[in-house]
């Protein structure tokens, strides 16, 4: 049980915005009590995603991966800001169904050194789990698969893309967005009964997403000040992308000159074996 006065405080929400929801505190707690019983579950169930999905780092094509249960706080802060700002998608959540509309209780975070990477780890997740259409979710109520024994992408993949990326993405694969400042890949799976969100960004970009998220998102974006120091950090991150593409474009492009010498001198060198084969024969 949380008290409604400290929890309004932490998460700097006016008694407005609750009001919006419609719901009841007392609904709102049921909530907290009952994801705080089932949450020691859904530590375990990422830990088996993890164990049988991402353990091999090369064969998942990333660099590292981590992964997080949803804070109780921070699951009834979202349901009070997705219900007050999407009132008719929302409408129906409550104590028993709270986790067939949340995606993200399990949370995981998939890393790439470069950019360009994100290819592989899509074909990775793909491959290994039913990706069809169908099984898409528009309505979270009716389209929840009660199978615990069927796993599936829930969602078609997505990425949001920064402004000025080169075409690193293909639309035939994944659901592009133009975000502007966010680059972040977006994967739903449902596991073992519940929904397991995956992100995937870079190194760089997850430096700048935890900054944010820790200083700014979601209780301070109104604070001029905050916004613009995270804007800053976010270009020097998109930044440090650039560099880190056209460094492995160098090495690739050096290590094919040193292979195109090395073949050539190969070349000379049967040529001259070969006439030199000539001449002891002539003589």
């Amino acid at each position: 049980m949380i008290k409604k006065k400290d929890f309004l405080k932490e998460y700097n929400i006016e008694k407005e915005t609750l009001k919006k929801t419609g719901m009841k505190w007392e609904e709102l707690n049921s909530i907290y009590d009952s994801y705080c019983r089932i949450e020691p579950q859904l530590k375990k169930i990422g830990k088996d995603f993890v164990n049988d999905y991402l353990y091999d780092i090369e064969k998942a094509g990333i660099h590292s991966y981590r992964y997080r249960t949803k804070k109780a706080g921070h699951l009834l802060e979202k349901i009070i800001r997705k219900k007050s700002e999407q009132p008719d998608q929302y409408k129906y959540i409550n104590r028993k169904n709270y986790y067939k509309y949340m995606t993200d209780l399990i949370g995981i975070r998939v890393f790439f050194l470069y950019r360009e990477d994100w290819i592989h780890f899509h074909n990775y997740i793909t491959s290994v789990f039913e990706n069809d259409p169908e099984n898409y979710i528009e309505d979270r109520l009716l389209d929840f698969d009660d199978d615990p024994d069927h796993y599936y992408i829930a969602e078609r993949p997505k990425v949001y893309r920064r402004t000025g990326d080169t075409r690193i993405y293909d639309k035939k694969l994944i659901d592009i967005k133009s975000d502007g400042i966010y680059r972040s890949l977006h994967y739903i799976i449902k596991y073992k009964g519940y929904y397991v969100e995956i992100q995937g960004r870079t190194l760089f970009e997850e430096g700048w997403s935890e900054i944010d998220h820790d200083i700014v998102y979601p209780y301070y974006q109104d604070d001029e000040m905050l916004s613009d120091f995270s804007t800053l950090l976010n270009r020097l991150a998109g930044m440090a992308d650039e560099m880190s593409s056209y460094f492995r474009r160098i090495k690739q492009q050096r290590q094919e000159q040193l292979e195109k010498e090395h073949a050539e001198k190969e070349a000379q060198k049967k040529l001259e074996k070969e006439e030199q084969k000539k001449l002891e024969k002539e003589q």
